[in-house]
């Protein structure tokens, strides 16, 4: 996989979690009062509450679906629970946000308690317009791909991701 400076791939969140896709959608999200971008590295406590989040498109009619996973749960060096599935929201209109859809899995921060997590969302367009869509057993080992294919959503139409740390530090390395 070419690392083309596309923060997703750089972070190997495309190879990890998602597969090389072309972004057609605006995805904002908003955290602790600020648009977040790739890569920012936030606190549990900044996104404990329900994230503001802004689809674009300019039809009403095309739904989407807006899902949130941890890619390094319980830990990056061993992530034997990716993706830990924090939010899964349906059929939400074109030029709105996830209030206006159908909460399938409600939202529930992360915590992370041991080293440096990417926390990654992910928007498809649905096909179908509204999809019945059923809640997974659990949200530990939730798998983006097979979730994709099952309800027949195709490639995503766009990906953020943030870097989510324990509340005292970063869990990386500590200076000498």
């Amino acid at each position: 996989m070419a690392r083309d400076g596309n923060p997703l791939a750089v972070s190997r969140v495309i190879g990890d979690v998602l597969d090389p896709f072309t972004a057609t959608t605006d995805l904002k999200f908003f955290a602790d009062g600020q648009m977040i971008g790739n890569g920012y590295r936030l606190r549990p406590s900044q996104v404990a509450a329900l994230p503001r989040v802004e689809i674009g498109g300019h039809d009403f009619q095309t739904a989407y679906t807006l899902i949130m996973v941890d890619a390094d749960a319980p830990s990056p060096g061993n992530p034997y629970l990716r993706e830990y599935l924090h939010w899964l929201v349906t059929d939400i209109p074109g030029s709105t946000g996830p209030s206006f859809g159908n909460e399938i899995v409600s939202y529930e921060g992360p915590q992370p308690s041991m080293g440096i997590h990417r926390i990654v969302l992910v928007l498809f367009r649905q096909a179908a317009g509204r999809q019945r869509v059923s809640a997974p057993e659990w949200r530990q080992n939730f798998n983006i791909r097979q979730f994709s294919q099952e309800y027949n959503l195709g490639p995503p139409v766009a990906a953020s991701y943030y870097n989510c740390h324990r509340e005292n530090g970063t869990g990386g390395r500590r200076p000498c």
